[in-house]
């Protein structure tokens, strides 16, 4: 199996008080199109790895290779990241429409997100009035609506009741086979 993503030696520390705290250390690994979850214990540097793999934060050394250059990478944080001045609907279909895909397509590419975290009724409501666990549904269904081949998620499920919790794994793993 050719990997999607090497990990290569990564190394990664954070300055506090004039004090050197390295957070990853040589990390190197391979994942292929598979499900990996990435464990450890809180402050250990998860979520720190995760936003290198996205390029959202950069690495002291080391390098993530891409398998595929033009890879799409959704990534759905532990807490709620959406805008506040537009709709559920606008929130999801917001990385379609920068893509470049109309705003028809968009949304109907949007609006099947939605339904798939149960949201199908709440799409004109704004951000401030929906639950936090309605919140992180949003969030989930717009990492998913760029059809991503590679999907990074950061305890996204923390925030939500049981029942939820359990149904959204479901259906990602669902759509992941």
């Amino acid at each position: 199996m050719q990997p999607v993503i090497s990990i290569r030696n990564i190394i990664k520390t954070f300055k506090e008080g004039g004090k050197a705290l390295p957070v990853l250390d040589g990390i190197t690994f391979e994942i292929g199109e598979e499900f990996v979850a990435i464990l450890g214990p809180s402050g250990c540097g998860k979520t720190t790895l995760l936003r290198i793999i996205a390029g959202l934060e950069k690495a002291d050394s080391g390098e993530i290779v891409f398998t595929h250059k033009d890879a799409q990478i959704g990534f759905v944080f532990q807490s709620p990241t959406l805008l506040p001045w537009m709709t559920v609907l606008e929130n999801v279909a917001l990385p379609l429409r920068v893509r470049g895909m109309s705003l028809r397509e968009a949304e109907e590419k949007a609006r099947k997100y939605l339904s798939l975290v149960g949201l199908q009724s709440f799409e004109n409501f704004y951000p401030r009035e929906l639950s936090g666990g309605m919140k992180q549904r949003v969030n989930i269904a717009r990492a998913l609506a760029i059809e991503p081949l590679i999907l990074l998620m950061d305890e996204p499920f923390s925030q939500l009741d049981p029942l939820t919790a359990e149904s959204l794994r479901s259906e990602v793993l669902d759509m992941w086979q």
